[in-house]
């Protein structure tokens, strides 16, 4: 018959195994891939601020060439324009002559992974209409998201932007009592004798 430590030697033998195993195990898998996430952020950020500099070249194709080709801009006051193609078409007025457009970041994150980030930041935008005219100065703010694209190059994949200046206030309703005009109506009219 088994003394009782022998008995317990069987079950600890194999939990000892088993952990060494385990361990074994753990330290043979594959180790995550360095946290590069502060280059990273420091790379969107020089990114972002030669963009800056090339939308100031009037430069559309070098301008456009920062956004991926399925690409998002949502623009204020305008439906959403997808694809490098029609981004292209919606920046040609805001690189124009008579157009001078700045924008600098004030936040930069990346995700863990390295394949994602976005930033914010704030825009300055001056419009002249005319030669005699004065420019008309607009301040604004924008989000941006990038991503790694296959060949390591980061890209923009969305792009939105607004005015801080208020919205424009809705037109007044109508004052009370008084009915609204109505159109005349159309067809054959009547008269009686």
């Amino acid at each position: 018959m088994l003394n009782r430590s022998e008995k317990l030697r069987g079950p600890k033998l194999a939990f000892c195994a088993s952990l060494t195993l385990l361990l074994l195990a753990a330290a043979c898998g594959p180790t995550p891939p360095p946290d590069t996430r502060a280059a990273d952020v420091s790379a969107l950020r020089d990114l972002d601020a030669q963009w800056s500099k090339t939308a100031g070249t009037r430069d559309l194709d070098a301008t456009v060439a920062y956004y991926s080709d399925d690409a998002a801009l949502l623009p204020p006051d305008a439906p959403i324009v997808n694809g490098k193609q029609a981004i292209r078409s919606a920046w040609s007025a805001m690189v124009a002559p008579g157009v001078s457009l700045a924008w600098q970041s004030d936040k930069v994150e990346v995700a863990r992974s390295s394949d994602l980030g976005y930033m914010t930041g704030t825009y300055t935008m001056s419009t002249k209409q005319s030669l005699n005219a004065a420019p008309v100065a607009e301040q604004g703010k924008y989000v941006e998201v990038w991503k790694k694209q296959a060949d390591g190059k980061w890209k923009v994949v969305a792009d939105i932007f607004n005015s801080d200046a208020p919205a424009s206030a809705p037109a007044p309703p109508p004052p009370a009592g008084k009915k609204p005009k109505h159109p005349a109506k159309h067809g054959r009219k009547h008269h009686r004798s």
